[in-house]
């Protein structure tokens, strides 16, 4: 791909400018996910998105020049984390407590480090690109039959006052399940017209001053968490050893800190796991500036120990924003912050750009920031043990 657009010399700036638009249509994808689910539904969007990313992806295997196959990237950027977001918050509201945590940590998360895992081994074996990004698209093609097996969100349909379709949703979970429903689930004879006419924008997260404060301090909590797990992800090359393994090895490490985050969030309270979790990845990493140049080894194996701690913290923060805000708002919030984590993928390359400067600056920078959020976090409200919201008197109040 470098030597067939040529890209180096003079133009080796396109590479990493290559990689950054991707982040910028994730970063869009991020913002305008949640309010367009929010306002038309959590399936119709997520099989929208998932054909944008499958479909756009396909292009860029007959793209004729690098223009051409970024502003594609740019595009399979948006579709790529509005599909993880919407199919996140789908998963969360039709699922009861107990399997939702399991769904939001040893599902989303563990598949998503397989498919983390597959990517060096793809890579490896498959050398052309244009037969990589296909051996890479045609799984997309798989989730077509799944739109007559996924059902739209009860939780959300109730918002929007269409009692009858949660309603139907519900009645069919419970013969599947084999439990008996009752003969009357919702009374709508008051509550459907007022529900109906409620529709949420954007400046519901800053409505009174509990509000604004948890969705600040969330915004910044999930910005620096992105920090520390891409940077420590993209500064994989820099490591010593074949960057194929190293990539893998970072991948395999995600799925004990999912399994972690699963039995803290089973267990124990929100806050005091996430910002446990924090300390431990931001103190590691500034560890890091103490080991001799010589011991490479024990250095990628500090780096690994942080990537555990940070991607276990960010791997809670999907489950413990769903728990902060009411229905009316919940994938608008989660958009919003995740908003946020991708302007820390953005930045992130320039912290692991500082080690050309110094080895130790990046680790420096990432972990203090890291153990700075960790304290934040503590603030926050404590979510473990207590129902969904569903309205905005619900929501708790913050510690302060």
């Amino acid at each position: 791909l470098l030597l067939q657009w040529n890209l180096v010399c003079e133009d080796d700036w396109k590479v990493p400018l290559t990689t950054s638009l991707f982040f910028v249509g994730v970063l869009i994808g991020s913002f305008i996910s949640g309010q367009l689910s929010d306002r038309f539904g959590r399936k119709s969007i997520l099989f929208s998105t998932m054909a944008v990313q499958t479909g756009f992806s396909f292009l860029q295997i007959f793209s004729t020049s690098w223009e051409m196959f970024t502003v594609l990237f740019l595009i399979v950027g948006m579709g790529q984390i509005s599909n993880y977001v919407v199919a996140f918050i789908l998963g969360t509201e039709i699922l009861g407590k107990s399997v939702r945590i399991i769904f939001s940590t040893l599902g989303v998360c563990i598949f998503f480090a397989i498919g983390y895992m597959l990517l060096p081994l793809f890579a490896y074996f498959i050398r052309d690109w244009r037969m990589l990004l296909l051996a890479l698209t045609i799984p997309g093609l798989f989730c077509v039959p799944l739109w007559w097996i996924i059902p739209e969100s009860p939780r959300w349909l109730i918002s929007q006052g269409r009692y009858k379709e949660a309603e139907a949703i519900i009645r069919k979970a419970a013969k599947i399940n084999g439990i008996p429903a009752p003969a009357v689930i919702f009374d709508t004879a008051e509550d459907s017209k007022p529900q109906q006419q409620q529709k949420a924008i954007l400046l519901d997260l800053f409505r009174t001053r509990n509000i604004a404060t948890i969705t600040i301090m969330s915004l910044l909590l999930w910005f620096f968490t992105s920090v520390g797990y891409f940077g420590l992800s993209l500064n994989t090359p820099n490591l010593h050893g074949n960057v194929y393994i190293n990539c893998f090895l970072l991948a395999v490490v995600e799925v004990p800190s999912y399994v972690i985050a699963w039995l803290l969030l089973r267990y124990l309270p929100r806050r005091y796991s996430i910002a446990g979790t924090l300390f431990l990845g931001g103190g590691v990493v500034l560890f890091i500036q103490l080991v001799p140049t010589d011991y490479s080894a024990l250095s990628v194996g500090l780096v690994m120990l942080g990537k555990f701690g940070i991607t276990s913290a960010f791997s809670m923060l999907y489950v413990y924003n769903v728990e902060l805000y009411p229905t009316l708002v919940r994938n608008m919030a989660v958009g919003a912050t995740s908003t946020a984590s991708r302007l820390g993928s953005i930045i992130a390359p320039y912290f692991v750009y500082l080690g050309a400067y110094d080895r130790v600056l990046p680790y420096i920078l990432m972990g203090s920031l890291t153990v700075l959020i960790g304290i934040l976090t503590l603030f926050l409200p404590e979510s473990y043990g207590n129902s969904l919201p569903e309205s905005f008197e619900q929501m708790l109040k913050v510690k302060w």
